[in-house]
C-alpha cells in the first residue's frame, strides 16, 4: 500500500468519524439552545424560564455533570416574533451546534422553528406552550409535557359552565395559534353539553386596547368569557370590564396562570379562573422542599421564584434524567429510546404523572382549575383528564 493510498483512506476514516458524531455532544460538554421571549410582550415568563433552568443546569453541572459532561445551555430571545424565532433557531441550530432544543416558549414560535431543527434531527424538548401541534402529527423529534390548551378548555369550560349555571358564554382570544386552541377547546366543551358561544372576538398579537372586543360581549349579555389571553391581555381584558360595569365569571387557561397576573392587575383579577399543571410557588405556605429550592432560586436571582421558574427546572431536570440513562454514548437516537419507556412521577410542585412511549409523546393530557383569591392562586379542583 502505498503512503498516497493510506493517507487517503486515513482522511475518509477522519470524516467518517466526524459524520457519525454526534451534533452539540462532546467528551465534556452538552450543548443545549432555548429561545424565550426577553424582550417582548410575554418576557416575564421568558425571564422566568431562563432562571429556573440556569439554577437546574448549575446544580447539574455542581454535582459532575451527565456521564462526565458537563450541561451548557445557550438562551436565544425571539421577542415573542415568530420570525426572530426562526433566526433565532437558525443560529443555534446550525451556528452553535447545539444538541436539543428545550423550552422554547411560545405556539407561533415553535411551529416556524422546528423545521429548522428537524432539518438537522434536533429534537424539539418540552417546549413552553399548550398547543396539540407539540405532539402532533407525530414526528419522532416532538415531546411535549404540558396537557394542551384544548383539552384544558375542553374540560374547563363546560365543567364551570354546570357549577356556576351559565347561561352564555362569550370568548375573547388572541388571533394566532395559540389564542385559536384555547378558543378552539373552548368551542368543543361546550358542544358536549349542547351549548355554543354566544360572541367570538379575537385581537391580534401585542395589542394593548381591549375596549371594542369587551364592549361585544358586554352588549351579548355573557355571564361566562373564555379567555385565549396571556398577561397583559388578561389583565386589560379584566381591567376594562370591570370598568364598564361588566362582570362575567372569566376563565383563561395555562397560559394565564401566573403569579404576574395578580402582582400587575391587582384587586380587579380576583375572581379569574385559570387552568394548570404545576402550582406557583407561594414560599409562605410552601412545603419544606419547596421552600429549600425556592431559597436556592432567590440566593442565586435575587427573586422569588414562579411557576414559569418551575417549568424551566423541570424541563432541564426531565432531560437530565433521559441524559443520563442514555449512558455515554449520548446521541439523538439513544435519547429517543430512553424517552420510548419514560416515567416522570409527580414533583414536589404537586405535577401530576406523565408517560411516554414510541407512540405517545404528551406526558400526560391533566391539568386543575385554579382560582384568584385575596391575591394568589388557589386550586379550586382535582386533575381533569
Amino acid at each position: 500500500m502505498t503512503f498516497k493510498t493510506t493517507l487517503t483512506l486515513a482522511v475518509l476514516a477522519l470524516a467518517a468519524g466526524q459524520g457519525m458524531a454526534q451534533q452539540g455532544v462532546s467528551k465534556t460538554e452538552i450543548t443545549l439552545g432555548s429561545i424565550q421571549d426577553l424582550s417582548g410582550p410575554i418576557a416575564g415568563f421568558g425571564k422566568q424560564a431562563r432562571l429556573g433552568m440556569l439554577l437546574r443546569v448549575d446544580e447539574i453541572n455542581e454535582q459532575g455533570g451527565i456521564n462526565g459532561r458537563k450541561l451548557k445551555i445557550i438562551v436565544e430571545d425571539s421577542a415573542y416574533d415568530p420570525k426572530k424565532a426562526v433566526l433565532a433557531a437558525q443560529k443555534l441550530v446550525n451556528q452553535d451546534k447545539i444538541f436539543m432544543m428545550v423550552g422554547h416558549i411560545g405556539t407561533a414560535q415553535n411551529l416556524a422553528a422546528m423545521p429548522v431543527q428537524f432539518d438537522k434531527n434536533v429534537i424539539n424538548f418540552f417546549p413552553i406552550t399548550a398547543a396539540r401541534e407539540m405532539y402532533e402529527p407525530f414526528h419522532k423529534l416532538k415531546y411535549s409535557f404540558a396537557a394542551t390548551y384544548f383539552d384544558q378548555m375542553r374540560n374547563a369550560a363546560p365543567k364551570l359552565v354546570k357549577e356556576k349555571g351559565i347561561k352564555k358564554v362569550c370568548t375573547m382570544y388572541q388571533d394566532d395559534e395559540f389564542g385559536l386552541e384555547v378558543m378552539r377547546g373552548g368551542e368543543a366543551g361546550l358542544k358536549s353539553i349542547g351549548m355554543e358561544f354566544a360572541e367570538k372576538t379575537s385581537y391580534k398579537r401585542g395589542a394593548t386596547d381591549f375596549s371594542s372586543q369587551v364592549a361585544k360581549m358586554k352588549s351579548s349579555g355573557c355571564d361566562m368569557v373564555v379567555l385565549g389571553t396571556i398577561i397583559r391581555e388578561t389583565i386589560g381584558a379584566i381591567g376594562e370590564s370591570r370598568k364598564t360595569g361588566f362582570n362575567p365569571i372569566f376563565l383563561g387557561s395555562s397560559a394565564a396562570y401566573t403569579d404576574l397576573i395578580h402582582k400587575l392587575g391587582g384587586p380587579a383579577m380576583n375572581g379569574l379562573y385559570a387552568t394548570m399543571t404545576v402550582q406557583n410557588p407561594y414560599l409562605d405556605e410552601a412545603s419544606q422542599p419547596i421552600r429549600f429550592w425556592a431559597n436556592k432560586y432567590k440566593t442565586k436571582f435575587n427573586e422569588d421564584p414562579t411557576v414559569f421558574s418551575v417549568y424551566g427546572y423541570n424541563i432541564i431536570d426531565i432531560f437530565a434524567k433521559a441524559a443520563q440513562k442514555a449512558g455515554a454514548n449520548l446521541s439523538t437516537d439513544s435519547f429517543i429510546k430512553v424517552m420510548d419507556t419514560m416515567v416522570v412521577p409527580p414533583d414536589m410542585f404537586g405535577s401530576a404523572q406523565a408517560t411516554y412511549t414510541s407512540t405517545k409523546r404528551l406526558g400526560s393530557d391533566a391539568s386543575r382549575l385554579s382560582q384568584i383569591t385575596e391575591g394568589k392562586w388557589k386550586p379550586v379542583s382535582e386533575y381533569i383528564k
